[in-house]
């Protein structure tokens, strides 16, 4: 049997050489057995799926194998944004929920993430707990799943639900809809192929839209929200005339944007003009968390805010805790997914490029002048990421390099290191530098943010090729 392992962000897998049908049911069996102890085991779990090849057949495999456990199911009646679902658990007063995606992972991939009864991603140690049974399960273990997806669809053990209308009406009630239209602000959205397809249309009549139909390949690329990913979207912003572009990954629960110049602005600098406009602009108050990959901008408004800042590893399963435990003002990684107080403690991408719209009618400026006002307020900040595919063995060695530990990197001498996740170097002449191991991928990620596009070139450089 294949180990499954869950990452930061759920177990993935390859579709057909370790994500199978065969697994699939061993990790929802595991699933069903463990809820079953929960408090609200009777309201049963939510299952919903994205866009990807197979993701329909995925997701009522897992129904079927939960609701032979005896637990109630309620799955999407089709496609939906992993936030949409994540809204509808407490609604429907669930014990857990189930998305099947690979979020921004290649078309090759396919995942399953769990979702607590708070409506945001599940604690680490229940995620271990439901990892720990999946594994003790066999091939043999699932006879015991013996009723059709039919036959319990008909006994009521398995019934479907609108998750995606739930949301809409939840996105019309949160952002000031009317005031985005009366600016007749010109919003593009690029759905990516992905789980937020066809949804901004229904909550702005008016927008256009592109890669916003069935495509499991994704067009060949990433669906994944970074400036590399989004050609298309860049030159279409200035090209049309459209005040600004907003893309949401293969689950929408991550944002990217493009100004009116077809400039891509960066998780970086949404994250703090998000933090910008709760403070200054909707006068609200809190807590401001991040994860350790997510740059320098915010500890710098923390400080001017005078606001508590805590720094947290990768995975906003470690911020949805903080959010629902504490007061949490804004909390949020650096690939675009960002959680704000008021809504569900869950990245919510459309929640998030609808947030920035508002934004830019209520301050009555372009998403360049903000980002222009920003670094005025804040210095230059350039942030760099470089993912290198490699093999277990050289991750393992580049890790062990990094333990021995550095005491400059491209001339530039090491002041103190984080090792809360992975290694954060942080130099004596301003700046730091992350290398960590993805936990979804086969993946070094070596991050940089600097004073200069030079000095994070340079840094990268220097520590891909050590």
């Amino acid at each position: 049997m294949e180990k499954i392992k869950f990452g930061t962000d759920g177990w993935r897998g390859v579709i057909a050489q370790d994500y199978t049908f065969s697994n699939v049911s061993r990790v929802a069996l595991a699933t069903g057995r463990y809820y079953k102890r929960h408090k609200l085991a009777k309201n049963g779990i939510l299952v919903g799926h994205d866009t990807r090849f197979l993701s329909v057949e995925f997701a009522e495999r897992t129904a079927q194998v939960i609701a032979n456990t005896g637990m109630k199911v309620i799955l999407s009646d089709g496609y939906c944004p992993t936030p949409a679902l994540s809204l509808a658990i407490p609604e429907f007063k669930a014990a857990a929920g189930v998305v099947i995606t690979a979020s921004h992972n290649p078309a090759r991939y396919n995942g399953f993430k769990l979702k607590a009864d708070f409506g945001g991603p599940e604690d680490v140690e229940v995620v271990g707990k439901v990892e720990k049974e999946a594994n003790k399960t066999s091939e043999k273990a699932l006879e015991v799943v013996k009723k059709s997806f039919e036959e319990l669809a008909q006994k009521g053990k398995i019934s479907k639900a609108n998750l995606r209308q739930l949301y809409i009406d939840d996105l019309k009630k949160k952002i000031d809809i009317a005031a985005i239209k009366s600016a007749r602000l010109r919003i593009v959205h690029d759905a990516m192929y992905g789980a937020g397809q066809g949804i901004l249309q229904q909550v702005i009549e008016d927008a256009a839209v592109i890669h916003n139909e069935f495509n499991p390949s994704f067009g060949g690329e990433h669906p994944e929200p970074i400036a590399a990913h989004l050609r298309e979207l860049m030159k279409l912003v200035p090209g049309g005339n459209y005040s600004v572009g907003l893309a949401t990954d293969g689950d929408a629960d991550r944002i990217g944007a493009v100004d009116e110049h077809g400039n891509f602005v960066g998780p970086q600098e949404v994250y703090a003009l998000l933090l910008k406009y709760l403070y200054e602009t909707k006068g609200m108050r809190g807590e401001i968390v991040k994860t350790v990959s997510v740059g320098e901008m915010p500890d710098k408004l923390a400080k001017i805010y005078h606001l508590p800042l805590t720094e947290l590893p990768v995975g906003f399963k470690h911020v949805a805790s903080l959010m629902v435990s504490r007061d949490v003002l804004i909390g949020g990684e650096e690939s675009g997914g960002v959680g704000l107080k008021g809504h569900i403690p869950e990245r919510d991408g459309l929640f998030l490029g609808l947030t920035l719209c508002e934004m830019m009618v209520k301050r009555e400026r372009t998403l360049g002048e903000l980002v222009k006002e920003l670094f005025e307020q804040v210095g230059p900040h350039i942030y760099r990421r470089i993912d290198v595919r490699t093999t277990e063995k050289y991750k393992q060695k580049v890790l062990a390099r990094m333990k021995k530990g550095l005491k400059e990197i491209a001339g530039h001498k090491v002041d103190h290191v984080l090792k809360i996740d992975g290694f954060k170097y942080f130099f004596a002449d301003g700046g730091w530098m992350l290398v960590r191991a993805s936990g979804t991928e086969p993946l070094i990620r070596y991050y940089c943010e600097a004073e200069s596009k030079e000095k994070v070139d340079k840094i990268l450089e220097a520590i891909t090729n050590l």
